[in-house]
């Protein structure tokens, strides 16, 4: 096969970038005008002329030789060394020196990343020059290849736009390759980084560089934004942090891999505030717990004046005394002294003095009623006399500031328990009135024996109730138990049964006063 002088033809056509020629191409007859020199003028062969396919088949014929199995009677004169038929410049240089300091910027741009497959540069034969080699072996190697090309511009023009199309689409790609290639910085979470890659946007750079993120980190540019050589792009991991700040507890996120910068990220004021930790301790991806109290200012008004003191303090009562404030004894403070303290608060001390009081008080007795149908309607009798109950109260007795308070009572102990009274409550109805006595004067009667009082009775205890009556005059008119004790209707009813039997005669000294 003919070669060109800068690669093969089959190493063109590995790549798409050549068409092989067709066997009239390679075999084109000699033009009819002499062929030119280097610089345009008539060049003068010295010996015989060139042969083309004809003289050489003629040849061939008259030696008897097979059809295409020929041989020049002469040898084939070549042009001399340095002078190419035809007005064309020399040739260029060989592809692998034209294009090679591009080629090698592009593979040294692909190899900054491993992952990336860096194509396989195509071999390059080098240029076969012919020789001039006469006997059989010669023929047989014009045989496989034919004769030479005539130089001509048409046949020049032929055999140099393939490889012109070759040169200028390998340098298309090559430009491509180069164009497509993008140098970047690439910082994760605080370890920077030079490469080069062919992803479109920060998105595929990521994965690309097996990097990662969650929707606690952050990307600068942004995820999807395109990516252009020569950006920066950095990526910084979310870490939890579990903080109690003033108080309040929280679990938050920062990209910060500090203390510090995570206090410059929330916006905390550090400067004169309380830190668990150093400022200055790495925050890994596990995160970590963190305590802060910023300074605040509490006023504190004791004896009469005010203190305002700035504090990180965790309770109230540390912030009284970095004022200067001593609690003694029962002396509180007007908010609980464990809780913590706010800025701009107020807290003002209790200044407490008292002691203690005892007390002993009345427990009051209940009464309890309980029906008895053996008496009349109307009547109670007191079956049981209640009595109240004794209970020991201590009072706790304080002045505050100077102010003496309500007593307080702390503790209560009974005594003495207190004893219900029983009452009874008649039932029975009242007994019929008995003739021919009732228009007689029994309340004047009443009065004058006891002075209208149905519990009355006299000083040596034989009569008793409003009619004085005595114990055996009293169970022989119905009556039960004792007459003063019996309600005063049914001592009027028992009355008039004995004026019905007797007349006047049982009250000597008050009957006249029935009939007055």
């Amino acid at each position: 096969m003919s070669s060109t002088p800068y690669e093969t033809y089959e190493a063109y056509e590995r790549h798409g970038a050549y068409e092989r020629p067709t066997p009239y191409e390679r075999h084109a007859p000699s033009p009819p005008y002499p062929p030119q020199g280097p610089h345009g003028t008539a060049y003068e062969p010295q010996g015989p002329a060139y042969r083309t396919r004809e003289t050489y088949a003629a040849e061939a014929r008259g030696t008897g030789e097979a059809a295409g199995a020929y041989e020049p009677s002469a040898p084939v004169q070549e042009p001399p060394p340095g002078h190419l038929p035809g007005p064309y410049p020399a040739p260029a240089p060989p592809y692998q020196d034209t294009y090679r300091p591009a080629y090698e910027a592009a593979a040294r741009s692909l190899a900054a990343r491993p992952s990336a497959a860096v194509p396989a540069r195509p071999p390059v034969a080098a240029p076969v020059v012919p020789r001039q080699t006469g006997g059989r072996g010669g023929r047989r190697r014009a045989r496989r290849r034919g004769p030479r090309p005539a130089y001509l511009p048409e046949a020049g023009v032929r055999r140099l736009l393939p490889q012109a199309l070759v040169v200028a689409f390998l340098a298309g790609g090559t430009t491509a390759f180069v164009a497509d290639d993008k140098a970047v910085d690439l910082s994760v979470d605080g370890s920077p980084r030079s490469l080069h890659t062919f992803a479109d946007d920060v998105s595929e750079l990521l994965a690309d560089e097996g990097v990662r993120v969650g929707e606690h980190d952050t990307v600068a540019p942004a995820p999807g934004a395109a990516l252009t050589s020569g950006e920066e792009v950095v990526v910084r991991y979310g870490r939890p942090v579990r903080l109690t700040l003033d108080g309040h507890r929280r679990e938050v996120w920062t990209t910060a891999r500090t203390v510090e910068g995570a206090l410059r990220e929330w916006g905390v004021r550090a400067e004169g505030a309380y830190l668990s930790t150093a400022r200055s301790r790495p925050i890994g991806r596990a995160g970590l717990t963190l305590d802060v109290r910023t300074e605040r200012a509490v006023t504190v008004m004791a004896d009469g004046r005010p203190r305002t003191v700035r504090t990180n303090a965790a309770t109230v009562r540390e912030a009284v005394e970095q004022a200067g404030v001593t609690l003694r004894g029962q002396d509180t403070t007007s908010v609980p002294p464990d809780s913590f303290p706010r800025d701009g608060q107020t807290v003002t001390v209790l200044r407490i003095t008292g002691g203690r009081e005892v007390r002993e008080e009345a427990i009051p007795f209940l009464t309890r009623r309980t029906a008895d149908p053996t008496l009349f309607r109307g009547t109670e009798v007191v079956e049981q006399t209640g009595r109240p109950g004794v209970r020991r109260v201590t009072y706790s007795l304080r002045t505050v500031n100077g102010v003496r308070q309500r007593p307080r009572r702390v503790e209560s102990v009974v005594v003495r328990a207190p004893r219900t009274q029983i009452v009874k409550v008649g039932t029975r109805p009242h007994p019929p009135s008995v003739r021919g006595t009732d228009h007689l004067n029994w309340q004047g009667l009443a009065q004058c024996e006891s002075g209208g009082r149905p519990d009355a009775q006299d000083p040596s205890g034989t009569y008793g109730g409003l009619y004085q009556f005595d114990q055996g005059t009293w169970h022989s008119l119905g009556g039960t138990g004792r007459p003063q004790d019996a309600p005063a209707e049914e001592q009027t009813y028992r009355a008039k049964k004995l004026y019905v039997r007797r007349g006047a005669a049982p009250w000597p000294h008050c009957g006249d006063r029935l009939r007055s």
